[in-house]
């Protein structure tokens, strides 16, 4: 069984390799080939899968359900915001604070109800993002603009070209998705994504071996909402106007389809899944009003046929193949 794992091991690890490669080509080949319009659709795909990867690692990873992710999204693109407003910093250094901001609240809010599990948690985490946003449209201090939300009146700045332009946001989200790519394949490989790994099979099974899972959970919740954190300073840049209505539950059920269609604990999946749910919806928008119908049928059918995701996880393959192998 160990050598049937080793080895679905590494046909995943190889699959995952050429797919990024892939990837990457046709990245780099498509600016070239499309019309501004199209390229700005990549450029919100690419922020699609910075979300749905950070989700990824609670669910996924750790195997939390989250139905309010949004809800940090929105707290960094809200921190970016108002600092960008009253103290004029620098957008690098937003991003990074907004990142910080996101994680406290993640820890914060989610410190109460980490020994929640399944549905009963999943309902909390929907009344977390219910609180965020109505505290929103709720102006706290003339903060947050009410329901008209707030304008951004910074934008990135590399060697003093300021980021703009639609080309220049897709190689700011897909060099940053770049980056977070590389770091969650690292540590899905470390001890810390070995541990959650654990806590999602059997927490009782990883608190015995010496695992504090409270520890793990309230972790992979800090750096899941620190990238949604992070990746609301670019949203609020590139939109320049911010909104409640932009943070609002719908949004976090689709980030939690994303992770659930990819397949959970897959990062080839998430792409995947962020695109279709991204480009599929442009190529119909003369059927817009059977959206949510063709949306609603596709999640059926996928996990009548295919509940392990678009492209499951080492641990999906090594159960199919393997039976009892984990």
């Amino acid at each position: 069984m160990k050598t049937e794992r080793s080895r679905m091991s590494r046909m995943s690890v190889s699959a995952n390799s050429a797919f990024l490669m892939v990837l990457a080509a046709f990245l780099i080949v498509f600016p070239f080939f499309v019309s501004d319009y199209w390229i700005d659709v990549c450029v919100f795909w690419g922020i699609n899968v910075l979300l749905g990867l950070s989700l990824n690692i609670i669910v996924g990873e750790v195997g939390l359900f989250n139905m309010g992710h949004t809800a940090f999204y929105a707290v960094g693109a809200y921190t970016a915001a108002i600092l960008s407003q009253r103290f004029g910093i620098n957008m690098w250094v937003l991003m990074l604070l907004s990142g910080v901001a996101a994680a406290i609240a993640g820890n914060v809010l989610t410190a109460p109800i980490m020994h929640l599990r399944g549905d009963y948690l999943l309902m909390v985490t929907v009344g977390l993002n219910e609180i965020i946003r109505i505290t929103l449209i709720n102006n706290p201090f003339g903060l947050t603009g009410g329901p008209n939300g707030l304008i951004v009146l910074d934008q990135f700045r590399v060697f003093g070209r300021v980021i703009q332009s639609p080309i220049d946001f897709y190689v700011l989200v897909w060099g940053c998705v770049a980056l977070l790519l590389f770091a969650l394949f690292r540590l899905q490989r470390s001890r810390i994504g070995r541990a959650w790994n654990y806590v999602r099979e059997d927490a009782v099974a990883a608190e015995s071996t010496g695992i504090n899972t409270r520890w793990a959970k309230s972790l992979a919740f800090m750096i899941g909402a620190g990238i949604a954190g992070a990746t609301g300073t670019i949203y609020a840049t590139k939109m320049m106007v911010i909104s409640p209505d932009s943070f609002t539950f719908a949004a976090s059920v689709s980030l939690f389809a994303i992770v659930i269609l990819g397949g959970t604990g897959s990062i080839p999946g998430v792409i995947l899944a962020s695109g279709a749910m991204m480009v599929l919806p442009e190529l119909m928008r003369d059927f817009a009003q059977y959206r949510m119908l063709f949306f609603g049928l596709a999640m059926v059918l996928m996990m009548i046929f295919r509940p392990q995701g678009l492209w499951p996880s080492t641990r999906w393959s090594t159960r199919v193949k393997g039976g009892d192998a984990e």
